[in-house]
């Protein structure tokens, strides 16, 4: 029930050679720890509701 959750956070880090590495962007207003939702035409923040347009 809860494989679709943990696939989204899954995709926010690569592991490599020299650790791990975040590939996930932070929402500037949340901080650090905090993703952005990534959507067909917009990037948005689940906790407090910001958007960015994707270019």
């Amino acid at each position: 029930m809860g494989d679709k959750w943990q696939k989204a956070k899954v995709s926010k880090f690569k592991v490599g050679d020299d650790g791990l590495s975040i590939e996930g962007e932070f929402c500037p207003n949340c901080g650090p720890g905090i993703f952005l939702a990534n959507h067909a035409n917009r990037k948005s923040c689940g906790r407090c509701g910001h958007t960015e347009a994707n270019a």
